[in-house]
């Protein structure tokens, strides 16, 4: 009996191994930067295609910020049968930097990165299929590359992110990418994200929002909401106690990949 108990045990363990999600670290080439970069893929294991949910790291994270925030990322690549791509973004803010020609991270994720992976997994290569998001500085990369290059992303998702740049001139290194904000306005002024909703109109994209109360990136949140409300542009804007910290962010993301399954599920 015992034998037999033993027997069981181990082809269901083979069984849930067999159709367990495939975590990969790759080196992924950048032509514009001249670099290899460094990305995380969650693909499912069983065969098929699947749409894919690009997610950035926010500042001081890397390609492996994501799945170590959320190790459950494998079990849902399984369960709803979802492949993510977790690129090194470095604290680049995801610009094509107008100062520094060795930062081209626009270029890489919304092109190089996207290239790679469609010709290399079983992806459903359509923006219908595609969605792009991220937390902080991850959050406004997501806005950036989607509101600029919306025939790419069909979907974004911003958790916590920094949606104003300008209120934080001095903080986390973006003036090492745009300039010093009192001698850039302009650059300053045209690589923040809530200057590009003039880029899209209602229906382009699927839009979802998450910020928490207590959050320094609160009212940037709230003004970016608003414009968006100005515009007419249909958008889920979530707000709710939190901080701007892990654990908002672990939670955060659950909303975000059931709207952007939703969003996969609709018919073109």
């Amino acid at each position: 009996m015992k034998k037999k108990t033993f027997i069981l045990s181990f082809v269901l363990l083979l069984a849930i191994v067999a159709n367990a999600s495939k975590v990969d670290t790759i080196l992924v080439r950048s032509t514009s930067m001249n670099k290899d970069i460094q990305v995380v893929t969650v693909v499912p294991d069983k065969k098929g295609t699947y749409p894919v949910i690009y997610l950035l790291h926010g500042y001081g994270g890397n390609a492996k910020s994501w799945i170590g925030l959320k190790p459950e990322l494998k079990k849902i690549a399984d369960e709803k049968g979802i492949i993510f791509v977790c690129p090194d973004g470095k604290n680049s803010w995801y610009w094509d930097s107008p100062k520094n020609s060795s930062y081209r991270y626009e270029t890489f994720v919304a092109k190089e990165l996207i290239s790679y992976i469609d010709a290399n997994y079983p992806t459903i290569a359509d923006r219908s299929k595609r969605a792009i998001a991220g937390l902080s500085m991850g959050g406004h990369g997501a806005m950036w590359l989607s509101l600029r290059n919306k025939n790419v992303f069909g979907a974004v998702g911003s958790m916590s992110g920094g949606l104003d740049i300008r209120p934080f001139p001095n903080n986390w290194e973006m003036s090492k990418q745009l300039g010093k904000e009192s001698e850039n306005r302009e650059i300053w002024d045209a690589h923040t994200v809530i200057n590009q909703i003039d880029n899209i109109n209602d229906g382009d994209l699927a839009i979802i929002i998450d910020c928490g109360y207590a959050d320094f990136f609160f009212e940037v949140n709230n003004d970016f909401h608003k414009k968006l409300l100005k515009y007419k542009i249909q958008h889920d804007f979530i707000v709710r106690p939190g901080d701007h910290d892990g654990p908002y962010w672990k939670n955060a993301v659950d909303y975000q990949i059931l709207f952007f399954e939703k969003f996969f599920s609709k018919k073109k």
